[in-house]
């Protein structure tokens, strides 16, 4: 543990946010965040139905400078004050992750500060360390557009993952349903403001892996289920389009209602030991009230401390960078400017996936 309260720039480019913020790691391995600005790119993609690397990467380029300028006179900081620069170095659409990660060395380079690689998932893992007192080891799942896995944190750097998506990550799960039900994007809040007012009863979809041993997810076949019952409907009325929401949505609740309980069980396997272990979920998905209420009861069911980080810090953004940055200095774990940024940089990257993890059925 650092003796001394240390200043991290962290910046985050992996896909269609583009963000900088500054975190200060206090002597005590607390946490406090500085500031934290982040600029949607929104506006730009929604056109396409989905992010566009080309575009995102532009954008990234147009408007990153002035971003880690704000960044910075918000934290009342000048670079010579910093004590390290992080930098999202993967997973990510790579045209962006090498803006990012480019800007970082520079600047690492021009004032002589170490430079800070981080994965994008790290970031998501540690940031409840930022928030509030949270000992080793504890449960992640991270539920995005682009990821849906269960890992146990057991450090800085320390991860075993308990399983994935065999398919479709949740975030573009809903997408998906979003598109084929003809609504906007993204589509996970306009789903979720449709479920609403929708019959979750009307249709019954596939509750996919439910009562495997395993703690994978699958959501292909959920997907395929909704887009034949659209279909089957032939014109949509907004009664449809809020049943079929709703279903889908009751249909994923109780899914992640039975892969906790599995990933759960997992965890108290592995460490048998822990008093009140905490419970962390993290990704835009994790806004999702239905779930968040599943979240609550499954945690309260199995003796967890639920952990939801603000809305802020569960979507893309630069002080969980910056924080993951800071954790890493503190044990010493600095990266040269050669680094390559990675489009793809599993967590667990050195440790063997447990619990069947990736492999459809297997036994605990």
């Amino acid at each position: 543990m650092a003796s001394t309260a240390t200043h991290i720039l962290g910046i985050e480019t992996s896909c269609d946010e583009t963000a900088a913020a500054v975190v200060r790691r206090n002597a005590d391995g607390s946490g406090t965040m500085l500031s934290n600005v982040v600029r949607s790119q929104l506006k730009e993609h929604a056109p396409y139905g989905g992010v566009v690397p080309e575009i995102a990467a532009r954008a990234h380029v147009t408007v990153l400078d002035r971003l880690i300028a704000q960044a910075m006179a918000e934290a009342g900081l000048a670079f010579k004050d910093l004590d390290g620069i992080a930098a999202t170095a993967g997973p990510g659409l790579l045209g962006g992750v090498i803006v990012g990660l480019t800007t970082a060395k520079a600047i690492a380079l021009a004032e002589g500060k170490p430079l800070l690689a981080v994965n994008h998932l790290e970031g998501h893992a540690l940031t409840p360390r930022l928030l509030e007192p949270c000992a080793f080891p504890y449960l992640l799942l991270l539920i995005s557009g682009g990821h849906t896995q269960f890992q146990v944190v057991e450090g800085v750097g320390r991860y075993r993952r308990l399983g994935s998506t065999i398919d479709d990550a949740l975030g573009e799960a809903f997408d998906k349903v979003a598109k084929l039900v003809g609504l906007g994007y993204p589509g996970g809040p306009q789903v979720e403001i449709a479920a609403r007012n929708g019959n979750p009863v009307r249709f019954d979809f596939p509750r996919p892996l439910k009562g495997r041993r395993d703690c994978n997810f699958s959501f292909s076949g959920l997907k395929t289920a909704v887009r034949e019952a659209v279909i089957g409907l032939h014109t949509l009325t907004p009664r449809d389009v809020a049943d079929v929401c709703a279903s889908f949505e009751a249909a994923v609740a109780d899914t992640m209602r039975d892969r906790l309980a599995r990933a759960m069980e997992a965890f108290r396997e592995m460490h048998p030991d822990a008093v009140s272990p905490a419970l962390i979920v993290a990704g835009g998905v994790a806004a999702n009230a239905t779930l968040k209420s599943v979240f609550a009861q499954s945690a309260a069911d199995h003796g967890f401390r639920l952990i939801v980080p603000p809305a802020a810090l569960c979507t893309d953004n630069g002080a969980m960078i910056a924080w993951a940055g800071a954790e890493r200095l503190a044990l010493g774990l600095v990266d040269d400017l050669s680094v390559a940024a990675r489009a793809r940089w599993p967590l667990d990257a050195t440790q063997a996936p447990v619990y069947g993890a990736g492999k459809l059925g297997a036994k605990a």
